[in-house]
């Protein structure tokens, strides 16, 4: 595969590689996902808009450079936003490969860190010398202040100009509590949600707070995805009963939606609406409750996302689909193509 190196959301050219529950494997364009749809099927994608998580600053003990990268808070609530956990690196930008960054200066609990207008105090180190909690100086109004004026998107080196906000916020951006972009649902418009419509199938939302997708340290990556707060609205867990009891899929338009509706449903088979904290890891002995299919970017072996597509598929059939891509060409990351991965009934 080959990494998109530019943050153009629906590029025409996209493609769709379609996983089908029998494991057939076949190539689409990725404007003709909605012809894959059935009457009754209920599509669900992620509507949290992208937090600016990243904030160059200085550690005051040392005096050297530090970069703050935001990636877990404890809820959704917008007043609860004067704690972070976060993942630091020191002096360097998104240009320098992330597993090339310098590391950061030595911190310890009750150290200050400055960042543009903002002022943090390590609260603790979370088993790792560049994962930590931070508590922001001020109130609440003040942090979402400081973040709008000083922070960045998080944004790796393999796009080389710097990411604007609205390139990283999906069409149905709501409520900004993602760290890095729910990007699969940047092949949602309104003329696919009209397609969708005519084809019987019907959409529905849910919030997750979407972590990293990397930390550029391999100890840390076997983390991930680190703890993620959701929200899911009483109409989408009305919609899910609907939509099953007609026989239609449950599509998830994304990891982090399967990660929500599958947590949401560990006790009971069911979804109910509400807020929870996404805690599990998704994978090949993960058996799906919820969702029966799911819409995403291009995953590489061994990263967090590649490991949750194991819960859809086998791991040769996988294998093929990763050999096709490659072959095919397609392009990888936030904006890259997709993939459309029905899971395989036992």
């Amino acid at each position: 595969m080959i990494a998109a190196h530019h943050p153009i959301q629906r590029p025409p050219q996209a493609k769709l590689l379609v996983v089908d529950s029998n494991r057939h494997i076949g190539h689409a364009r990725r404007s003709g996902f909605v012809d894959f749809l059935r009457p009754n099927d209920l599509v669900i994608a992620n509507d949290a808009a992208t937090l600016p998580a990243s904030l160059q600053g200085f550690h005051i003990r040392t005096g050297l450079p530090i970069e703050v990268r935001l990636a877990g808070r404890p809820s959704l609530r917008p007043e609860d936003v004067r704690r972070f956990n976060a993942v630091v690196f020191g002096e360097g930008d998104f240009h320098i490969r992330t597993e090339d960054r310098r590391p950061p200066p030595e911190l310890a609990a009750g150290d200050g860190i400055v960042l543009g207008p903002l002022r943090a105090t390590v609260e603790r180190l979370l088993g790792h010398s560049r994962r930590l909690s931070l508590l922001f100086d001020g109130s609440a109004d003040e942090v979402w202040a400081g973040l709008a004026h000083h922070g960045r998107p998080i944004q790796y080196a393999h796009i080389d100009s710097p990411l604007a906000l609205w390139d990283v916020w999906t069409r149905i951006a709501g409520q900004p509590v993602a760290f890095e972009p729910p990007s699969a649902g940047f092949i949602l418009d309104w003329h696919l949600f009209a397609a969708m419509r005519k084809r019987g199938a019907d959409f529905a939302t849910l919030t997750l707070a979407a972590g990293i997708s990397s930390t550029g340290d391999a100890e840390l990556d076997r983390l991930l995805p680190f703890d993620e707060p959701y929200r899911i609205p009483a109409t989408t867990a009305l919609k899910i009963c609907r939509a099953r009891a007609k026989g239609g899929r449950i599509i998830a338009v994304g990891t982090s939606v399967v990660r929500a509706l599958e947590h949401a449903a560990r006790e009971n088979n069911q979804v109910r609406g509400g807020e929870g904290l996404a805690t599990e890891h998704l994978g090949a002995q993960s058996k799906l409750k919820i969702v029966d299919a799911i819409l995403s970017g291009t995953h590489e072996p061994g990263t967090s996302h590649y490991q949750l597509l194991r819960a859809f598929l086998d791991d040769a059939t996988l294998s093929r689909a990763t050999d096709e891509l490659d072959k095919a060409g397609y392009y990888t990351h936030e904006f890259g193509d997709s993939v459309l991965i029905e899971r395989v009934r036992l």
